[in-house]
């Protein structure tokens, strides 16, 4: 593509607003800027499309929100008028513009016939969900761009069972967007003439207690709740998002009297003005609810992303200090509680199964195999636990009682096919109550863990590659890490090399080649001879190559000091 050829068709098409046009005009004199924008569309996969809020082909504005529904409902209506009349559900969060793409990409639908369900106002990601398989929907969107910063917004995609577009799906989007002119090929529909015509309805109170009503229903032990409801107390911040209203609404109906909301963070606002970074998984965002537990000695901080479908939580430490609990330790702490919970509850289903993904860390399989409950891996994504879900209980090979990946995202219950924070909160909540009630704090509770279950250690280490230099670059480096594999990172041998894109696997002691289940996705794996492994992918969501170090040993001392060590050589193994 020819990034001038298609910054001059954007700069004169009578598409653009006046704003529009003056953005374009103010670059005109910086190429590198123009490529950047026109380089080629945004690639639209099985998360969709995600990207900063500019003018231009490869950025997030209303044209490309139109365009790429055209391409959807284009899809849509391949499953012939029964998907029209299904429909699609649509919802947004609560960044800047997501109203209005979102109304944009309802007026798409209804113009090629598609019935819309769209949600009145911010609602969180796990309901969107919800309401596809609740209504019997043939598609979804939602328009979010998750934890990403203020600038960037996105478009996932859901199909029939309420999980992120399919791959065969999100190719046939891709192919068809490539056929369409992104200002002539678009049908619109003016969004109250829709309303009008029955094509576009609304969705909001009813859906909502539908919602919550399967949420409460995962409860376990309201009792032990109920017996440290007078003293237990948590700090919660929904950073500006979703989680505002639904989250304390769970929290509530498990019996929290004493929930503590950051105030600052509790207003919507798309421009995040508390945080850099509206993402729990970055500790220097829970300030001001640190600020606040201090205040009102609290033990336990909860904090859910703009679009409520990561959380993160925070607890206080033997010297009184407040430290973030990890995705990976989270995630842990729950399955082991759950575990437990549901068995005290009589709610273990018959061959209960956890899933997680290829670099959450391996110490939830010892936590499951332990139990005696087995484990099964899927790539990153909620797609594909979803697939695998769905698998599993279809075949009766298992019943999936919980999902979860190392960046904050956890899956509970059946309602839903994706992330879901405001179910993850309320459980997380009822874990942290009962061991209040043991007399410990969640602190306590992971070194109890780690006791009980061994030492492990896990960092992500990411390194941020910008723009359309960062794509190349990303790129150049994953091809050179198949070409050129490293035979020991940071002085410890490397004896197995997996390739994901593939199913490789070589045995770097013997050279055996063999194939494992999983293939078809950028991943590379690297397990060492202490043990140690690290796995290495681009991110799919942001400019980041992505390295994930897992560690075990005897003792947390041990453990930590290998972690620490490669961390610091990381930088240098990937330059």
């Amino acid at each position: 593509m020819d990034f001038m050829q298609e910054y001059e068709k954007w700069l004169h098409s009578p598409a653009l607003s006046q704003e529009e046009h003056a953005e374009l005009e103010s670059i005109k004199d910086d190429p590198k800027e123009i490529e950047s924008r026109f380089f080629g569309p945004l690639e639209f996969g099985t998360a969709g499309l995600r990207g900063t809020m500019y003018t231009g082909l490869h950025n997030m504005n209303i044209h490309v929100i139109r365009w790429a529904t055209q391409g959807f409902a284009d899809v849509i209506a391949a499953e012939g008028e029964e998907g029209k009349r299904r429909g699609v559900a649509i919802c947004m969060d609560c960044r800047n513009h997501s109203m209005e793409f979102a109304r944009a990409a309802a007026e798409v639908c209804a113009a090629n016939g598609i019935h819309v369900r769209i949600f009145d106002s911010l609602r969180p990601t796990p309901e969107l969900s919800f309401a596809v398989r609740e209504y019997g929907c043939q598609a979804g969107i939602n328009v979010t761009a998750s934890h990403n910063p203020k600038e960037y917004n996105g478009y996932k995609v859901y199909w029939s069972d309420g999980a992120q577009l399919p791959p065969h799906h999100a190719d046939a989007i891709a192919k068809r967007l490539e056929e369409i002119d992104i200002f002539d090929g678009v049908k619109r529909m003016d969004f109250e003439e829709a309303v009008k015509s029955g094509l576009i309805e609304t969705m909001g109170d009813e859906t909502d207690r539908k919602f919550m009503a399967n949420v409460t229903a995962m409860i376990n032990d309201r009792e032990t709740v109920a017996k440290v409801a007078d003293t237990f107390k948590l700090v919660y911040t929904p950073f500006h998002g979703c989680g505002y209203k639904l989250v304390p609404e769970a929290l509530t109906a498990l019996g929290i009297k004493h929930l503590i909301p950051v105030p600052e963070q509790m207003v919507i606002d798309g421009n995040f003005p508390t945080v850099v970074s509206p993402n729990p998984e970055n500790p220097e965002g829970f300030y001001l609810a640190i600020d606040l537990a201090k205040k009102n000695d609290v033990d336990f901080i909860l904090g859910t992303d703009p679009d409520s479908d990561r959380v993160g939580i925070m607890v206080r430490n033997h010297e009184g200090e407040f430290q973030p609990v990890t995705g990976n330790q989270t995630g842990v702490l729950l399955l082991d509680y759950l575990i437990g919970a549901m068995k005290r509850s009589g709610k273990m289903p018959a061959n209960p199964v956890p899933l997680k993904t290829i670099v959450t860390t391996e110490m939830a399989r010892k936590v499951a195999e332990s139990n005696g409950v087995k484990c099964f891996d899927t790539f990153t994504g909620f797609k594909f636990m979803a697939e695998k879900k769905n698998a599993l209980e279809e075949s009766g090979e298992g019943k999936v009682i919980f999902s979860y990946e190392e960046s904050y995202g956890y899956m509970l219950g059946d309602y839903v096919r994706d992330k879901d924070a405001v179910t993850a909160s309320m459980l997380l909540t009822e874990m942290a109550a009962w061991y209040d009630a043991q007399g410990m704090t969640l602190f306590d509770a992971l070194n109890a863990l780690y006791e009980k279950y061994g030492w492990y250690a896990e960092k992500t280490h990411n390194l941020v590659m910008p723009g359309l230099d960062g794509l190349r670059d990303m790129a150049k480096l994953m091809k050179d890490l198949r070409e050129n594999p490293p035979a020991e990172i940071s002085s410890v041998k490397v004896i197995v090399r997996k390739d994901y894109t593939d199913g490789s696997v070589i045995d770097c002691v013997t050279g055996a080649k063999s194939r494992m289940e999983l293939s078809g996705s950028n991943v590379l794996r690297y397990e060492l001879e202490d043990g140690t492994v690290i796995l290495v992918r681009p991110s799919g969501t942001e400019p980041k190559l992505k390295i994930y170090i897992s560690v075990s040993a005897e003792n947390r001392e041990a453990a930590e000091k290998v972690e620490c060590e490669i961390v610091k050589d990381a930088e240098k193994w990937f330059a």
